[in-house]
């Protein structure tokens, strides 16, 4: 099953599990990211449940920012390799990176 859904969301992990560089992981990460990931989602939800009961759609912009932000650290916490986690939250080594 995660190797389905690793394939399905292919499109977001490619991008955080590039580079052969060292990185710095600690498992508190993953859990921090999930939780995040979970409070982003909620909060889109309940964004959602108000604007709805409210009548009011003008709050849509943030209800799509709040799920796109919880989706990305739910999919890189449960789904993504430790690299992932290491490139969502910056602890790459610089050479890895992009240079603009």
């Amino acid at each position: 099953m995660k190797q389905f859904f690793t394939r399905l969301f292919w499109f977001v992990l490619e991008r955080f599990e590039k580079g052969d560089g060292p990185y710095s992981y600690k498992s508190s990460s993953r859990t921090i990211l999930l939780v995040v990931g979970l409070l982003f989602s909620g909060l889109s939800a309940g964004s959602l449940y108000f604007s709805i009961a409210k009548g009011d759609f003008s709050a849509f912009l943030p209800i799509i920012v709040f799920l796109a932000v919880g989706g990305v650290c739910l999919i890189v916490g449960l789904l993504g390799s430790d690299r992932a986690v290491a490139t969502l939250w910056g602890t790459t080594s610089k050479s890895n990176r992009k240079k603009k």
